[in-house]
């Protein structure tokens, strides 16, 4: 399934890629061409990016679930 942004945040990436093109390249990016490298980050690069992202947020849960189990742990008869 291809990665694909929401319009303002395409347009956003596309001005991200424009000023990194002035900065590092020394040369002006346009709006088609930004938006078509783009499209080909999304689709080369995206994918690890968003299994990288799916397998921290799955540790993350297991981490906080590890703690809940921790926190529910509690003595149900005090001793007496």
């Amino acid at each position: 399934m291809p990665l694909t942004l929401s319009s303002p945040d395409r347009q956003r990436a596309v001005t991200a890629l424009q000023r990194w093109a002035e900065r590092h390249l020394d040369a002006p990016l346009g709006d088609l061409a930004a938006g078509l490298l783009l499209d080909e980050v999304l689709t080369e690069i995206g994918p690890s990016i968003y299994n990288r992202a799916l397998a921290d947020a799955g540790l993350h849960l297991a981490d906080r679930l590890a703690d809940l189990d921790v926190e529910m742990g509690m003595e149900t008869f005090p001793k007496g």
